[in-house]
């Protein structure tokens, strides 16, 4: 490197070293000129949906973790035959697990003539390959609009008054402009990995700009963690507030104390969580975290209705985060996820008056000797559980009973009081099975020995594979294998995203 870049480097700015940090740490470049819509709940988002879908005239790009055999999933599947029938190029991938019951809908698509991809199905050469799944949530039509949120498509997002079942609380993005591009390109690169790397989707031509809102396209891409590292990144930089919303909350150790560090360091550092579950199981996985969170002073919020789904999260007034990541290992380095990072002062105002107004139906945390949660006689009265949802999201939480018994071994890190139910639990599971061997061991030797020949045969295979050539395909690049320097002033991409201060 020249001695004259070297000085350039040097003299940069505090708001382009953080949009080098940013760029680093998400593979991701800003784009600017674009105009963008918050959307809330089922209630915005599928209307707006729809409406673009029926007015496309090129191509549809449809994603999303789980569509369900129900009215709602039915309404998007008429959606798309509707229009691949009128000849538009309509491309549907789906998640198998997430939408493993939507067979049916998936035969109607076909026979509609729309291109239709499931993810990652279970195959007996990688017997643990389905822990990697599809959880991007994205609408693309005709390059001009793009949509990325949290919601699948399923009853669940609008609720069952007759039932009391509240429509689950989620949060979604319209993107108009040049980033619509990035949002395509993802799903392309998610395409390639199903359908092979000849698979033709239509090509992009970039938007003109149709605003001044500067986005940057985050892609989760297993073992990649660049939401992850972006996350660590504002927690750092943060310096008034950082208020975060997730569905499935179990943060890593390295997480919980950068939230800390935050809050020690006077930044109103905000959580909102579920209180009614639709996985229940990880609930005292996440409460795990409480403790060191509220004595940092970090404040937890416990949402009042059915489900809150969102994954969000605001900070300064300046910088925003919307899509499908949650705060979790499986999703920050499991899972294809994706994200919009938006850094425009006044989305993030929005932002953050519709956080506050969410606090107004949540319950705050706090402490004492041990969690006790305020109003506790006002939570979730005259409001259902939700219904258990997909298997899928439960590798999070299997993560973390991995954690606590590694730390309950090893004795490297203090367990939190939270964490004595999960130690039970597989006290009592580990107690039974050891009982099981002794008592029938034939029960339990059967079993293992078919899963020691699966794996076996597995890796025979793959082995055989190697060694004739024939490499397994690998997924293709995608953004975040990109180059990553901002690119030069002036350019469509450089937006206001070298204006970011937080």
């Amino acid at each position: 490197m020249s001695a004259a870049s070297s000085q350039g480097r040097d003299a940069a700015t505090p708001s382009q070293l953080a949009e080098r940090a940013f760029a680093r740490a998400t593979g991701a470049v800003a784009v600017g000129g674009n105009d963008v819509r918050l959307l809330l709940d089922a209630k915005d988002n599928y209307p707006a949906w729809l409406a673009a879908i029926e007015s496309a005239h090129d191509a549809v790009r449809f994603e999303t973790y789980i569509i369900a055999d129900d009215a709602t999933g039915r309404t998007f599947t008429d959606a798309l035959c509707d229009r691949s029938r009128a000849g538009v190029q309509v491309f549907a991938l789906f998640d198998w697990l997430g939408s493993h019951g939507a067979s049916p809908l998936f035969e109607r698509l076909r026979a509609a003539g729309v291109h239709v991809r499931v993810f990652n199905p279970p195959r007996l050469a990688d017997p643990l390959g389905w822990i990697t799944r599809n959880h991007r949530k994205t609408v693309t039509v005709d390059g001009r609009i793009a949509f990325v949120s949290g919601l699948c498509v399923s009853d669940k997002w609008e609720g069952d008054a007759e039932r009391q079942m509240q429509p689950w609380r989620d949060t979604g993005i319209e993107i108009r402009g040049p980033a619509v591009a990035d949002v395509a390109r993802a799903f392309d690169d998610v395409w390639r990995t199903c359908a092979g790397a000849d698979a033709v989707t239509p090509p992009l031509t970039p938007e003109p700009r149709q605003g001044d809102v500067s986005i940057r396209v985050v892609e989760g891409i297993p073992n990649h963690t660049g939401t992850y590292r972006l996350d660590l990144v504002i927690a750092s930089l943060a310096r008034r507030y950082l208020w975060l919303t997730d569905a499935y909350f179990v943060g890593t150790s390295a997480y919980v104390q950068a939230l800390a560090a935050a809050a020690n360091d006077g930044v109103d550092v905000r959580l909102l969580v579920p209180g009614a579950s639709d996985i229940p199981a990880l609930r005292p996985l996440s409460r795990a975290s409480y403790r060191a969170l509220i004595e940092a002073g970090v404040r937890v919020y416990e949402w009042n209705g059915t489900m809150l789904h969102a994954k969000s999260a605001v900070a300064d007034d300046r910088w925003s985060r919307i899509g499908s990541t949650n705060l979790n290992l499986a999703s920050w380095m499991g899972n294809y996820e994706l994200d919009v990072a938006v850094e425009d002062a006044p989305f993030a105002t929005a932002m953050a008056a519709q956080y506050e107004r969410d606090l107004e139906h949540a319950t705050e945390i706090v402490l004492t000797r041990r969690l006790r949660v305020r109003n506790v006689d006002h939570l979730h009265s005259g409001v259902r559980r939700a219904r258990s949802g997909s298997a899928g999201r439960a590798a999070a939480g299997a993560v973390s009973v991995g954690s606590v018994l590694g730390a309950a071994l090893t004795n490297r890190r203090h367990l939190a009081p939270a964490e004595s139910s999960v130690l039970f639990y597989m006290a009592i599971f580990s107690i039974a099975i050891s009982a099981l061997v002794i008592w029938k061991p034939h029960i339990v030797a059967w079993p293992l020995a078919a899963i020691g020949i699966w794996l076996g045969g597995a890796w025979l295979y793959k082995a055989i594979g190697l060694r004739r050539g024939t490499r397994p395909s690998a997924p293709s690049l995608s953004s975040q294998e990109r180059a990553i320097d901002p690119p030069p002033e002036g350019s469509a991409a450089s937006g206001s995203g070298s204006d970011l201060r937080l």
